[in-house]
């Protein structure tokens, strides 16, 4: 599964909650809640949520997997 490269060149690793959010098509309300909790990889840069692109991709398919395999 890839990012949608609409609106973000190839290049772009760091990405914005709003970004992260379309791709996980999740309230950014759910995303921030996740951020607090601390169950989404990512990093509070002054009062913006950034996200490294690869690792939530790799966060989003061990949560597949693992859900596939819990039934």
């Amino acid at each position: 599964m890839t990012l949608p490269e609409k609106n973000m060149g190839s290049d772009k690793d760091v990405l914005k909650a709003d970004e992260v959010s379309e791709w996980l098509r999740i309230p950014k309300s759910t995303l921030y809640k996740l951020c607090g909790e601390g169950q989404i990889p990512c990093a509070k840069i002054g009062k913006h949520w950034r996200f490294d692109r690869a690792m939530v991709k790799s966060w989003f398919e061990k949560r597949v997997i693992a859900k596939c395999s819990t039934g």
